[in-house]
């Protein structure tokens, strides 16, 4: 007997009486319940930048709010381009303007830039050596949206695209600091993004972020842990689990995936 497509299947019925994951702006919380954080570090980084380089323009796939990119809207309303739901177009208008002599910095999530607009970043902007930054939020699985919004591939697809430097920051104040580092960088960037209340990590080891340089936050004689992007986060984390049981654990943080610090 055919089912109406009124009634619900029993499956969901059942998985209705589930509680609900809930994330904030559709990216679940990654810092502790008492760590420290910082908000929006990106969307107030970028309008500083533009307070001093009138090249900038920020571009959205219609996530500013998303992206923090609603801080430079405020910040530098005509300088800001909406796009709409169309990732293709946004990255072949950031190329354009590019071309004319601005720096557009263009924001969405990771899966998107990755999966649907693959083809037209490699083509107009990567085999171009234009000056875009690429900037992308929900990084791996940060989101608990399932597989349209988890960025697994990202990093593996940008890593054979020419020209292009990938960068995936710890922390609120990586992102701070990655921002005017890219900005003085010619040519094409991709930039993970963790947005929203980014947490505090790297400020107690006295780091600072250069581009194309791996960091030992950590010594350790026994073993090392080396990551990227907000896993070095749980690395530090880890590797202080590990001094509780008498292992000696170091960190090598290395945010510049592309190209890698092979020294």
């Amino acid at each position: 007997m055919r089912r109406s497509k009124y009634e619900r299947p029993a499956h969901l019925i059942d998985n209705a009486e589930r509680p609900r994951l809930t994330t904030s702006a559709m990216i679940a919380s990654i810092a502790g319940a008492d760590q420290p954080t910082r908000p929006a570090p990106f969307g107030h980084a970028l309008s500083a930048l533009a307070e001093k380089d009138d090249r900038v323009v920020g571009l959205s796939a219609d996530l500013a709010k998303y992206t923090d990119l609603h801080v430079f809207r405020a910040a530098h309303p005509d300088r800001f381009y909406q796009m709409g739901m169309a990732e293709q177009l946004l990255m072949m208008s950031a190329a354009g303007m590019a071309r004319e002599g601005l720096q557009p910095w263009v924001t969405t999530y990771a899966v998107f830039a990755s999966r649907r607009a693959y083809d037209f970043i490699c083509l107009a902007i990567a085999e171009e050596m234009l000056d875009v930054k690429i900037v992308c939020a929900l990084p791996g699985l940060t989101t608990g949206y399932g597989p349209s919004h988890q960025a697994t591939e990202d990093i593996a697809m940008f890593r054979g695209m020419p020209n292009l430097t990938i960068i995936d920051p710890c922390d609120a104040s990586e992102i701070e600091q990655a921002v005017p580092a890219i900005a003085a960088h010619k040519g094409p960037v991709y930039m993970r993004l963790l947005r929203g209340n980014v947490p505090l990590v790297l400020e107690e080891y006295g780091y600072r972020f250069e581009l194309g340089k791996a960091k030992l936050l950590r010594d350790g004689r026994d073993t090392l842990i080396i990551s990227s992007g907000l896993m070095t986060m749980r690395a530090l984390e880890a590797a202080e689990q590990l001094r509780k049981d008498g292992v000696d654990a170091g960190v090598l943080h290395v945010p510049t995936i592309k190209p890698l610090d092979e020294a």
